[in-house]
């Protein structure tokens, strides 16, 4: 699922290959339904919940990269 769920990613991504700023908009929603299908599917197989694995990931980021420090930084976490 994990390669679908890439394939599909890049798919979506070449909706915007050529130009960023003009785009077939119902093109773009039918793959990124098709990226969203696929990352279902893949919590579903795994038995995730999207929430609480999306909170987790943010609660992390903001242990690794806190606001005072992050903001206007290209900096990795490592660097601060």
């Amino acid at each position: 699922m994990a390669k679908s769920i890439s394939i599909e990613a890049n798919e979506l991504l070449e909706c915007f290959q050529w130009d960023e700023e003009n785009y077939d908009r119902e093109h773009v929603i039918e793959e990124l339904a098709d990226v969203i299908v696929y990352c279902q599917d893949m919590l579903d197989v795994l038995e995730l919940d999207v929430d609480q694995i999306v909170n987790d990931k943010m609660e992390m980021n903001e242990k690794k990269y806190p606001v005072e420090d992050a903001k206007g930084n290209a900096k990795k976490y490592a660097e601060f």
